[in-house]
């Protein structure tokens, strides 16, 4: 035997024993301990403690383990035990099969079975659908009604021997992709039942903590906290991830709490009574669940019910899975009632939005005329060069519609001519006339382009432009009339 290696004393529940070798370590564990394969046992590993201190505590509940196992079904199907593909079959919980001792009589360990997480995934993966997609688990929403029941019959079969879970999350729950079959780790964390008393779970996770349990330790809590986590988590499975404690406070400026503050307080937004707090999520379905299921949930999270045990949840799932009906539109969903899919209309709900944000966020907004996304630095100053262009042929346009101006009224007293008798015969009065009536015309014409004419928001210009304008018509009214030029003149 290599001295180097660890060898432990394995002491089993019947009082046999045999001496153990430690194989290479496969995990450094949590704050508990590490995890090594033992050789000559391929199907077992061991857990050796960080802290040797408790040794006594941990011997004590390690033989209350041995002692009082919980039974578990063996899973079947087609009339024949359920089987991993290498032909093992499913291991459903590390409940410890020997405890460890070293050499001088300390308890260090204990030996499990091996539960080949190469196989499985954290029920936590398999809430939301986008996790899912990335990891490739299964969409079909029976799958996940499964892997709730699968769960309910694990806690019910240790409840029914006296134990609690405690620290009940989907984190630290482990489902096989392939049966939906549960896998429990870290089972000497849980609260133990023993002949001498009751050794207590060390930890407890927020989120998950029933209300009544905010003012207690963990070595308080027993099962009523395992069935308020385990509600949580069916109606997450249920529910698409969706905590039967979130939603959207109905008063804007509301302190936002967190989902233990919304905990303490009751306020669950998915039950028969609305809650003053908050509203539901828009995208859960709870809507569409059966009248009993809303009624157990009612019993799990409103002030003062009695909340449904582990038992009761399996009784429930069991019942929901054999009068599922298939969605004819989308193989992947299921639902209860003939309410229809919920699923179906929360899809078409979601991607509705997704089009509308798509269609808010493709428009472009703007700060005195500018986009937004266009005021960088570089595009402030492409701005400035294009609006520069733009003045200049303005200001070219412009000179050159003077200069046609100029040339037109210049030209006026010649173009005249040909029409000085018509004109004459009109009388000088109603040409007087009309001379006021068209200088009114060009004096609107230029207030009306100033704002617009770069060159024209000078006033001088315009007014220049105008009084040329009118001095031309003079000479031609005193040409075609053919009157004396003196007549012009301020000055006698």
């Amino acid at each position: 035997m290599d001295e180097s290696k660890e060898t432990y004393n394995a002491i089993y529940g019947d009082g046999s024993w045999e001496q153990v070798v430690l194989g290479e370590m496969i995990n450094k564990g949590g704050a508990a301990g590490r995890i090594h394969r033992v050789e000559g046992h391929p199907r077992l590993v061991a857990k050796i403690f960080h802290n040797l201190n408790k040794s006594s505590t941990n011997r004590e509940k390690l033989q209350a383990m041995l002692l009082n196992r919980p039974s578990f079904s063996p899973a079947m199907k087609d009339g024949k035990q359920f089987t991993m593909e290498d032909g093992n079959s499913y291991v459903q919980i590390a409940w410890p099969e020997a405890l460890l001792e070293n050499e001088t009589g300390f308890c260090v360990g204990y030996l499990m079975p091996l539960i080949d997480l190469s196989q499985a995934a954290s029920l936590d993966h398999f809430m939301q659908k986008a996790i899912r997609q990335k990891l490739r688990l299964t969409e079909k929403y029976e799958h996940r009604l499964q892997a709730a029941y699968n769960l309910c019959t694990m806690v019910a079969a240790l409840h029914e021997k006296g134990h609690y879970i405690v620290d009940l999350k989907p984190s630290n729950v482990y489902v096989y992709k392939q049966s939906m079959l549960i896998a429990l780790l870290d089972c000497d964390g849980f609260s133990i039942r023993g002949e001498k008393g009751r050794y207590p779970a060390e930890f407890v996770s927020e989120e998950y903590i029933y209300p009544e349990g905010m003012q207690q330790n963990c070595d308080q809590m027993g099962e009523e906290q395992d069935k308020f986590a385990l509600a949580v988590i069916l109606f997450k499975l249920m529910n698409n991830g969706i905590h039967p404690f979130s939603g959207m406070p109905r008063k804007q400026g509301t302190q936002n709490l967190t989902i233990q503050e919304r905990i303490a307080a009751y306020h669950y937004a998915y039950g028969s009574w609305a809650d003053l707090y908050q509203a539901p999520h828009p995208y859960s379905i709870h809507d569409y669940f059966a009248k009993d299921t809303l009624e157990l949930f009612d019993r799990a999270f409103v002030r003062g019910m009695k909340r449904p045990s582990a038992a009761e949840w399996e009784r429930h799932m069991r019942s929901l899975l054999q009068n599922l009906r298939q969605c004819k539109k989308n193989p992947d969903h299921a639902y209860f009632t003939s309410k229809g899919c919920g699923l179906c209309l929360m899809e078409e709900k979601f991607r509705s939005d997704m089009r509308e944000r798509q269609a808010l966020l493709q428009t472009p907004k703007t700060i005195r005329g500018l986009e937004i996304d266009k005021m960088t630095p570089e595009k402030l100053e492409e701005e400035k060069q294009q609006r520069h262009q733009k003045i200049i042929r303005a200001n070219h346009i412009t000179a050159a519609a003077v200069a046609v101006y100029l040339l037109f009224f210049g030209m006026l007293h010649f173009l005249a001519t040909p029409f000085s008798e018509a004109l004459s015969a009109v009388g000088v009065g109603l040409q007087v006339v009309a001379v006021i009536l068209i200088m009114g015309g060009i004096h609107k014409i230029f207030k009306m382009l100033r704002p617009r004419v770069p060159l024209f928001r000078y006033e001088m210009l315009p007014f220049l432009l105008q009084v040329y304008a009118f001095i031309c018509m003079l000479v031609s009214l005193a040409a075609v009339n053919k009157l004396p030029l003196e007549i012009l003149m301020l000055a006698p």
